[in-house]
């Protein structure tokens, strides 16, 4: 959900995003909806593809780790 938010605030459909990192919209899609994992690499393209540092994203998986059971 994190990277749909920051999609959403730079104003960017499934479309635009998958054009900046070569992939298919519908493979985005379902990134942004945890149906696909992705490995680190794909991660900092799609961070970078949004001018977003991908750091802030792994700090937020680092803590959903953390206070899981």
């Amino acid at each position: 959900s994190w990277l749909k938010q920051k999609r959403e605030e730079k104003g960017l459909s499934l479309r635009d995003v998958a054009e900046l990192v070569g992939r298919h919209h519908s493979v985005i899609g379902k990134m942004e909806q945890d149906r696909r994992k992705i490995d680190v690499v794909e991660f900092v393209e799609y961070c970078l593809a949004l001018e977003i540092d991908p750091t802030e994203g792994i700090q937020l998986i680092k803590e959903a780790v953390l206070s899981s059971p």
